[in-house]
Parts: C-alpha cells; sequence; structure tokens
C-alpha cells in the first residue's frame, strides 16, 4: 500500500528574493538589503536573528511597505499568496489594519505622546473596523488586562509619559493585537526592558500565539531566547539570510561559519573566568559587501572562491546555508556552544 505523504504546511509569508536599495549621496544608491529568502507558515515562529546592521528590521518593515522614502525594492514579499509590493492603497490598508501587525522595538518612539493611551488602542479599531468609540474602549481595556496591565480604566487616561517601559510594551502588544491579526511581527520587543520583564513580555506573547493560533517573524540578538520561543530560526548578516534551520537544531547542526562563530562567542556556564571568544574583524554593513561572501573577511576557513562568488542558499543538513563549504552536522569539529537556559546576546 502506497503511503500518502502528508499535506505541506501553507507559508502565510513568503519572502522571496528581498533586494532594497536606497539612496547616498552623489545620486547613487546603496544596497541595503542583497538578498534575503524566508517563509513563515500559518501557526509557526520563525526567529530572525544577526548582529545590529544586518537588515533585521528592515525585512520586517519591507512587509509592512515601511521603508524610508526612495527605497526601492526588488524580489517579492507574498502575504497569503497575495504580492504586497504590487497592492494598493486599499489592500494594504486592510494588511496593515486586519492582517499583520507590528510590534516595535521602542514603544515611546511609536505611540503619540500628546495623546492618550486610550486614543492610541482605540483609534485604529473606530477608523478601520467601523466599531463604536464605547465598544472599542470595552475591548481595549479587555485586552489591557489580558497582556497583565492592572487598573487598565486609569492607563486608558494616561498620557505616555506616565508609564514605564514595561508597560508601554504592554500597551503596544495590545495594540498589535486589537485587529485580530494572522502575523505578528515582533522586532525586538524586549530589548530595552529588564530581565523579569522580558520574560513577563514574552510570555504574554506565547499566550496570545497559542490562543489565537498567530504566526509570528521574531526579530531578536538573543539566540537562546530566538531558540527557545520559534520554530526556525533564521541567520542574517549584511543583509543577507545566510542560514536557516531547525530551532532545535541550531546548537549542534549549524552550518554556516557565521553562525557557528555566534554560537561560540556566548558566554558559556560554568566556563569560569575565561575570554569570550570574539569574532576576528568587524561586521560589515550591506552596502560594503563586495562581489563575494560578505563573511569571507572574518571567516577563519576562506578561500579564494568566498572573495569572488557570493554563495546562494542551498540545502545544508536539515536547513540551508549560503556558504560554498558549509560545515555538515556529522563532521567531527562541531563548534562547542552554551547551554540553552543560558543567554546570549549577538
Amino acid at each position: 500500500m502506497t503511503e500518502i505523504p502528508a499535506p505541506l504546511e501553507p507559508s502565510l509569508l513568503e519572502v522571496d528574493g528581498l533586494h532594497i536599495t536606497l539612496p547616498v549621496k552623489g545620486g547613487r544608491r546603496g544596497t541595503v538589503i542583497h538578498r534575503v529568502d524566508l517563509t513563515v507558515p500559518a501557526g509557526s515562529a520563525v526567529g530572525l536573528v544577526g548582529e545590529s546592521g544586518s537588515g533585521k528590521s528592515l525585512t520586517a518593515r519591507a512587509v509592512l511597505r515601511l521603508l524610508p522614502p526612495g527605497a526601492r525594492t526588488g524580489g517579492d514579499i507574498r502575504f497569503d499568496g497575495v504580492s504586497v509590493p504590487a497592492m494598493g492603497p486599499a489592500a494594504l490598508r486592510a494588511l496593515r489594519g486586519r492582517d499583520v501587525a507590528m510590534v516595535f522595538q521602542d514603544p515611546r518612539a511609536h505611540i503619540n505622546p500628546v495623546r492618550t493611551v486610550g486614543d492610541f488602542l482605540t483609534e485604529g479599531l473606530v477608523t478601520t473596523r467601523g466599531v463604536r468609540p464605547r465598544a472599542a474602549e470595552a475591548t481595549v481595556t479587555e485586552l489591557l488586562r489580558a497582556v497583565g496591565v492592572a487598573d487598565a480604566p486609569r492607563r486608558l487616561r494616561q498620557r505616555p509619559s506616565e508609564l514605564s517601559g514595561g508597560l508601554l510594551q504592554r500597551v503596544m502588544i495590545a495594540a498589535a493585537l486589537a485587529g485580530e491579526p494572522r502575523l505578528l511581527l515582533a522586532d525586538e520587543p524586549t530589548t530595552a526592558l529588564d530581565v523579569t520583564t522580558q520574560a513577563e513580555v514574552m510570555a504574554i506573547i506565547e499566550e496570545a500565539r497559542a490562543e489565537r493560533g498567530l504566526a509570528m517573524l521574531f526579530i531578536t540578538h538573543d539566540l537562546a531566547l530566538a531558540s527557545a520561543v520559534c520554530d526556525r530560526i533564521a541567520v542574517m548578516y549584511a543583509g543577507t539570510v545566510v542560514e536557516e534551520l531547525p530551532a532545535e537544531r541550531l546548537h549542534t547542526r549549524a552550518s554556516h561559519p557565521y553562525t557557528r562563530a555566534l554560537l561560540a562567542s556566548r558566554p558559556a556556564p560554568g566556563a569560569g573566568a575565561q575570554p569570550l571568544k570574539a569574532i576576528a574583524g568587524r561586521p560589515l554593513s550591506a552596502f560594503e559587501a563586495g562581489p563575494g561572501c560578505a563573511f569571507a573577511p572574518r571567516c577563519p576557513d576562506v578561500r579564494e572562491v568566498c572573495r569572488t562568488e557570493r554563495p546562494p542558499l542551498r540545502p545544508a543538513g536539515d536547513g540551508s546555508a549560503a556558504c560554498h563549504f558549509p560545515i555538515f552536522p556529522d563532521q567531527p569539529h562541531a563548534v562547542p556552544c552554551a547551554d540553552d537556559r543560558s543567554t546570549g546576546h549577538v
């Protein structure tokens, strides 16, 4: 009897060959994203990690077409099979107002400081969904309670300056959930918070995902956190996704030299007063990258072809890697990594 294969999990978000350039001085254009290929299946969580300036936040903003003026994009971004760059104004408003929500890294920079929290939370429901103001206020009051904000009615009358960073991030999460989206873009939502508040915020996001069946693209510097909350991990370097693999395989099956170097640079519990293993050289911005592999100047195993030919993302082990000479898991010189329970920052 022939076994029928299980159906593939549908991809809610597909980023296919994303390329972004921005205008620079002298009338030239600079490349800020070389190539991003990733998928986020419905109901799953995909982590996007990498050093600052690698293009993680720009990739997330491109999903909602929130790019700087003058930006030009190549490739395609599809949400539920529909091309986002090709969307007209009405479809784009529906995408932003109903289907996809974003939790920004710094809530103080994205909440109007002269309006109340209640105005911020109810505006989308009233203007895009036609909910009556009283009903909208009741909805967001319950949402604030759901994300751990005590005395919600009083908080609605306050302004952002009267709330702590942790409370404001909870407000931002409530605003994202108010539209009942299908995809959550979480751009380093715990960066400016203390460790205890970070854990509380992540627990809120995970609970909301479980209850609502949300998919999530989670941007973070924290490798341990990404592997704990995500199903798959995509690693970015200099405007390119250089590796993608299952989260549970991150510490043992990484194939790209950059991913392995990141893991080796994390502090290991019980290692004593040993110096951290820093990655040689400095991170490159996407516009500095030459025709070859952007990681070549820092790679300990670089060869001549690495300097002249940019490697495509190809199957490697349990995932894929953009490397001419990926290190496969069965090779004996695996990089020793810190325990999953520790917190390592890129």
